[in-house]
């Protein structure tokens, strides 16, 4: 625990900064092994006492003494408790913070400590799918999952009242914050350059883990990974995106089959000139590339039609 010290006549600090700091238990197997010989030392003293002794000696002699052992041993048993492997024990006497027991196993310590236990294990949050808006003010529904631990064992239990509660609350402003900085995807956004929520997954969820981390610090809680699991528009927009989407689809498409058309087109001039096959004038290279770009673009078959005639008429 960590506080601030003010001179006489100036404001006080409202509260305290509290950080962990590591309590040193003792060996419990040693404590329980001593509490069963204080036990065993009690019991022989109140059985040695005989009825021919007075009352001063069986006071002196074996009363008070078996006493005493048995109050060392109560305090002894009392003083004893386990920890599970990445499990700790918060330790305060008499509600001021002595310290933290990271040991496993059975250990012993102060009878007069309280001690609560804390998960040190990495925890899944799995966060529900929220509906935020994106850079452009677009409706879009968006999850993710957060693995976190408890770093600081003395800020998780006295800075936040439910650190699992204050994780999942910090979570989801988390989230909403950081979808708000990305648009959509590529076509929502003015450079294409700029990254996206579903371009730059990788790079959201960097920032998603840095804004927790910032967030989580307080509590003592470090962040071990942060992804998206759920990424979609919300419903009342969805319908008119999946078109915009299919529009932009096909006009990929099309510029694309416009590009090979023309390359084709390109290529069967080129070899009908290289290889004399007929000599057209510009007229005619001109209804030759008109009928090759229908055929080759078209979204249905051509039906030919046979000119019974000349190319001129």
């Amino acid at each position: 625990m960590t506080s601030n010290t003010a001179l006489p006549g100036t404001a006080q600090p409202l509260r305290n900064e509290y950080s962990e700091r590591r309590l040193t238990s003792v060996n419990g197997y040693a404590m329980a092994a001593i509490g069963v010989v204080l036990v065993l030392v009690a019991l022989s003293r109140f059985i040695a006492i005989r009825d021919d002794m007075d009352a001063a000696t069986v006071l002196l002699s074996h009363v008070l003494p078996g006493g005493l052992c048995v109050l060392g041993a109560v305090a002894i048993f009392a003083g004893l408790y386990t920890l599970q492997p990445n499990e700790a024990a918060i330790v305060t006497l008499f509600g001021q913070y002595a310290g933290t027991d990271r040991a496993e196993g059975l250990r012993w310590a102060n009878p007069f400590f309280i001690k609560r236990r804390i998960s040190l294990r990495a925890r899944n949050l799995n966060s529900p799918a929220l509906k935020v808006n994106d850079k452009r003010g677009n409706p879009v529904e968006i999850g993710a999952v957060i693995i976190w631990r408890v770093e600081d064992t003395a800020k998780a239990r006295f800075e936040v009242d439910d650190v699992d509660l204050y994780v999942k609350l910090q979570s989801e402003a988390a989230l909403r914050h950081v979808a708000s900085l990305y648009a959509y995807d590529e076509a929502d956004s003015d450079d294409a350059s700029e990254i996206t929520l579903r371009g730059g997954l990788d790079d959201v969820a960097l920032a998603l883990r840095t804004e927790l981390s910032a967030r989580f610090s307080s509590a003592g809680v470090t962040v071990t990974d942060a992804r998206l699991t759920h990424l979609a528009y919300a419903p009342e927009i969805a319908q008119v995106m999946l078109r915009r989407q299919q529009a932009e689809a096909v006009i990929s498409a099309r510029h694309k089959i416009v590009q090979g058309a023309v390359a084709m087109v390109e290529a069967a001039l080129t070899a009908l000139s290289e290889r004399n096959v007929v000599t057209l004038d510009d007229e005619r290279k001109a209804a030759m590339v008109s009928n090759l770009l229908v055929v080759l673009c078209g979204d249905k078959d051509t039906q030919p039609i046979i000119n019974a005639g000349t190319l001129y008429s």
